[in-house]
């Protein structure tokens, strides 16, 4: 893992006004939310997700996270089939990850973390357990540093992160507008922070939840599984028709990877019927992606929102309920054209034009 710490003056939290902040507490407003949303899947404290993403990336501006969105110094190593960049960590020249987008690197941490056997006694923790966790990640070679676990317990408790390991991802706005009162003036943030709230107000999917158990993952999973085998499915990425928080329509989440012609059959539609309605130019249908059976909307149901890493028009689109060719317009974008991330997209009315 890397060494140094990169302290280059440039900003990282886009579409910020002015600010005074530090580099530092620019970087926890930035990624909190996404580090508290990994805790919720991975059962990974969010303070010492924070905290390793601070000390990596010097706040977010080492050369790793700003060319190859990599946060966390994970090296390609023998399974990594995606990008790659050369830079001088441990030795010369060394292969690292690159991603896409901060999300894909703060996934794959969390992936990097639970599927590897060196820590695997890290999950027999208690999640909230934040100092044994720092000292696990040094005892099972996460980093060269001998003084690893005191460097990330410095972060957490000069920053005070821990409090993010006591949140829901429904909560951490409120936490960070309290740390930060104003993040107030910042119309990205409140964009945001408006996005959650209109998230925790529409109807989850159908879930079991499972206790948290003194076992490692791989067991914890077992145990996931075998309950999705006797509730017939009705766990996360289980197949759902259902009223979709936007307008009531009813919709099909595939749990694997699936032809449109199985689910035309399933719900007794026409494939090209389905094909139209979720402006899809084949019949391949990805893992997880909701396919509408009944018309899409002209609007969506909140005023806009802030496009997020991976996302793409077809997805927002998919997201809210609304057709793309609306959704295009009410942003006076061209057809076929892409949204950045942190880009403010309105779902209803029209973007005011520059």
């Amino acid at each position: 893992m890397r060494k140094s710490i990169f302290l280059l003056c440039l900003g990282m939290f886009a579409g910020a006004a002015a600010q005074t902040w530090k580099t530092e507490d620019q970087y926890i407003q930035r990624f909190a939310a996404l580090a508290v949303s990994q805790m919720e899947k991975y059962r990974i404290p969010a303070s010492i997700t924070l905290a390793q993403g601070l000390l990596e990336t010097g706040g977010g501006q080492s050369r790793l996270a700003i060319e190859g969105n990599n946060h966390f110094g994970i090296k390609c190593k023998e399974d990594w089939t995606g990008k790659t960049m050369r830079h001088t960590d441990d030795a010369p020249n060394e292969c690292f990850r690159v991603y896409d987008d901060p999300h894909q690197s703060f996934e794959d941490h969390s992936i990097f973390l639970t599927t590897r056997k060196y820590y695997a006694n890290l999950f027999l923790l208690d999640p909230k357990d934040f100092k044994a966790w720092a000292f696990g990640l040094k005892k099972a070679g996460y980093a060269t540093n001998p003084r690893y676990a005191y460097i990330l317990l410095d972060k957490i408790q000069k920053y005070n992160l821990q409090e993010f390991d006591n949140v829901s991802s429904s909560e951490v706005f409120a936490v960070l507008q309290r740390k930060y009162p104003d993040l107030q003036q910042d119309p990205i943030f409140m964009a945001r922070n408006e996005q959650s709230k209109k998230t925790r107000e529409t109807v989850a999917p159908k879930t079991v939840i499972v206790p948290y158990q003194q076992v490692s993952y791989a067991q914890q999973q077992k145990k996931v599984e075998e309950l999705r085998k006797q509730t017939k499915g009705d766990i996360l990425n289980s197949i759902l028709v259902k009223n979709h928080p936007n307008g009531g329509l009813k919709y099909f989440v595939s749990p694997d990877d699936l032809d449109l012609e199985l689910i035309a059959k399933k719900f007794d539609i026409s494939t090209d019927k389905l094909r139209k309605i979720n402006e899809l130019d084949g019949n391949m249908v990805l893992k997880n992606r909701i396919i509408f059976l009944e018309p899409k909307n002209s609007e969506g149901n909140v005023e806009t929102y802030v496009v997020e890493g991976g996302d793409n028009m077809h997805l927002i689109a998919q997201k809210f309920a609304i057709k793309m060719e609306k959704l295009y317009a009410r942003n006076h974008m061209p057809d076929g054209s892409q949204p950045k991330p942190g880009e403010l997209l309105y779902l209803r009315g029209r973007k005011p034009r520059n």
